[in-house]
């Protein structure tokens, strides 16, 4: 790929998606392009940069889900949903006591696999949440992968990752080759399309907002105002729940780290009067994208 062609894609994927890219990640371009090149009987990347300047945009928006969807898995890293089970869910049944409700956004919810997660957690505790009313909100920039999630359908390669056997046959059911998990589940989970950066507010406030593995690549600025958005978006008791590699420490006063739970973060009530305005509400749209 050579250097003009490779700054145009970085310019592109930053404007259109937050996404930014070093300069050395040239190999991370061509491993997700090249396949949508040749599909669309491409022959290169400098063909593919070409067609994008002609300006098509069903064309821009394929080569930026390309980019922003990577794999997902049931209960991924495993301790965020001990979290879940062993201190969110506890502390919100007694706080949420009079209300019997709970609200969970996933805001990154790529192919399903998350909210599932989640929903099948809830579902285990079953006469606990008798008469509660429980709502997932999954959210991604791609609708390929909303469509995927929707329909949650998985291959025998995607269950066996993750999930444990006596879930699958719980909350599964065989469709020839494939998994199909159950209606049931399927109707907690609510999908919609959106940016972290266009307005959210009509999504309302949540108890629980997972956010993992999706600042990684975005800058400081970037990272700080989605922060300060998402506070907005919880209750000031509510939980925060980040990919590993992930943290509000050194970036913003708005969060604090939960005692002892690696990846989980409370609101921070000293901050509440940096959660009324946050700079930057008009900045270009950042995708809700799965971690690469």
């Amino acid at each position: 790929m050579n250097p003009p062609d490779y700054e145009y894609l970085r310019r592109l994927l930053k404007d259109q998606s937050g996404l930014d890219l070093s300069v050395d990640k040239q190999y991370l371009i061509e491993s997700r392009l090249l396949p949508l090149a040749r599909k669309s009987g491409l022959s290169d990347i400098s063909a593919l940069v070409q067609k994008l300047k002609t300006g098509a945009p069903s064309f821009v928006t394929q080569v930026i889900e390309a980019m922003t969807t990577n794999e997902t898995f049931f209960f991924r890293d495993k301790i965020p949903f001990d979290h879940f089970r062993e201190s969110i869910m506890p502390e919100l049944l007694r706080a949420r006591a009079a209300r019997k409700s709970i609200r969970i956004w996933c805001a990154a919810g790529s192919t399903g696999q998350e909210p599932y997660s989640i929903a099948m957690c809830l579902r285990e505790m079953g006469a606990a949440l008798a008469g509660w009313r429980t709502e997932i909100v999954a959210t991604d920039l791609s609708q390929e992968v909303l469509e995927k999630s929707k329909a949650g359908i998985y291959s025998q390669f995607e269950v066996q990752r993750g999930l444990p056997i006596q879930m699958l046959v719980k909350n599964f059911k065989q469709v020839g080759e494939l998994w199909q998990i159950n209606a049931d589940v399927r109707a907690m989970v609510q999908h919609r399309q959106l940016n972290l950066l266009h307005d959210f507010s009509q999504l309302g406030v949540f108890d629980v907002i997972f956010c993992r593995n999706v600042l990684i690549y975005f800058d400081q600025d970037t990272k700080t105002n989605i922060f300060g958005r998402l506070a907005k978006a919880i209750e000031p008791d509510g939980f925060l729940v980040l990919g590993a590699a992930e943290t509000v420490v050194g970036l913003t006063d708005v969060f604090k780290p939960f005692p002892e739970r690696r990846g989980l973060y409370r609101p921070d009530a000293r901050s509440a009067s940096a959660r009324t305005s946050v700079p930057g509400a008009g900045m270009p749209k950042i995708a809700a994208m799965a971690g690469l």
